[in-house]
């Protein structure tokens, strides 16, 4: 590995908006399972294990797609188009923050929770990257359950099972996935037809992704209410997801009534505001529901 790269080189091919993203969703996986926080140091193993791996993964990726990135206008400054970093250096940086990870959450949180978070690991980095991403335009709703594990992996790491909350919370990111990502995709359609990569508004059009947005956006709706109907979640959560659904369905509705992708990018930045929400909602409802139960 040649360390007079830039550390900015190597923070930069980790993704880190999207492994934040991952650990956020993690780490509400833990509390939720552990409110009171009865496992501190399995708690901040956890995160950082899962961490490390899914930077490991997401290191992988843009191994896997850099010469797909060099023809993107929204990829090809990624370390790796641009010569910044070669392929050696990103594969020994990714072994080392995956193995780190693994033996980490294998010696110090648990089994269960490694292996789940391995298999995360090849599910994006290997399966989706290098197969499922470029054989069919279902790509993402295939590969988007190695992206929406980071809950159940949290949940996991404080409890060693696998759990009605755990796959609630799994559920939802998986169906949001979708409609997450074709709203990138419809904003950027002539990126991922240069490069080939058969995305949905490619190959089937962007009167069809759009319609696509909008149902996967009402299946959404009605997974994200099944905290509240599991008993995961109380009042104040579902009248805030109540409110975070309406106006992720009306981006999608007012995009597919216009009959254009003017708002497919603020659809798309909104989606990452919804599952912010929607979990920091979870979280506000468990400990103001501790605190009434206590006081």
């Amino acid at each position: 590995m040649n360390l007079t790269s830039s550390w900015r080189d190597y923070w930069e091919v980790t993704k880190p908006r999207v492994v934040a993203l991952m650990t956020f969703t993690a780490l509400i996986g833990m509390v939720l399972a552990d409110p009171l926080m009865q496992v501190p140091m399995k708690m901040l193993y956890g995160a950082i294990g899962i961490t490390l791996m899914a930077a490991a993964a997401a290191a992988i990726n843009q191994i896997a797609d850099q010469h797909v990135d060099a023809q993107m206008d929204r990829t090809q400054a990624r370390p790796l188009p641009r010569g910044s970093l070669r392929t050696p250096q990103v594969l020994g940086f990714a072994s080392l923050l995956g193995m780190g990870g693994f033996l980490l959450l294998y010696f110090w949180v648990n089994g269960l929770t490694a292996w789940l978070t391995l298999g995360s690991l090849i599910g994006y980095a290997l399966v989706y990257t290098l197969y499922l991403k470029r054989a069919t335009p279902q790509n993402i709703v295939i590969g988007g359950a190695a992206g929406a594990t980071p809950p159940l992996l949290g949940w996991a790491a404080v409890t060693g099972n696998i759990e009605a909350g755990a796959l609630a919370l799994f559920l939802i990111i998986f169906v949001w996935t979708p409609p997450h990502f074709w709203a990138l995709a419809l904003h950027r359609k002539e990126d991922y037809a240069k490069a080939d990569i058969p995305m949905l508004p490619v190959t089937h059009g962007d009167s069809y992704t759009r319609l696509q947005i909008t149902l996967y956006t009402v299946l959404l709706a009605a997974t994200s209410m099944l905290p509240f109907v599991i008993q995961l979640s109380g009042q104040v959560y579902l009248a805030g997801a109540l409110i975070l659904n309406g106006i992720f369905l009306a981006y999608a509705i007012r995009m597919q009534k216009e009959a254009s992708n003017r708002l497919a990018m603020p659809t798309f930045t909104y989606s990452i505001v919804y599952l912010m929400g929607l979990f920091t909602l979870l979280l506000l409802d468990r400990y103001l529901e501790l605190f009434q139960a206590s006081s």
